[in-house]
């Protein structure tokens, strides 16, 4: 954690760089992008993997509503699938 000064002068340093080089703050905010891209990838599989168990031991109304969040999740990943990759 920083001090108020801290972060203030941490802010002042990297709105400083932001504006002097912007490739380099381009190419950082392409990993966060990609790491997100991981994370809803990983979130897709543990759903796809935990479908079945849920659809047995929690009954259909539980399975159909997973199936509905992979479905909307299938559907974010292919409208920013550029975004990405």
């Amino acid at each position: 954690m920083l001090s108020k000064e801290d972060q203030r002068r941490f802010d002042q340093i990297t709105r400083q760089l932001r504006e002097s080089d912007p490739a380099f703050f381009a190419r950082l905010d392409h990993r966060v992008r990609a790491r997100r891209g991981r994370y809803l990838m990983l979130l897709t599989i543990v759903l796809w993997a935990s479908l079945p168990a849920m659809t047995v031991f929690a009954g259909r109304l539980a399975g159909a509503i997973c199936a509905v969040v992979l479905v909307a999740n299938a559907a974010i990943m292919w409208r920013f699938r550029r975004r990405w990759t």
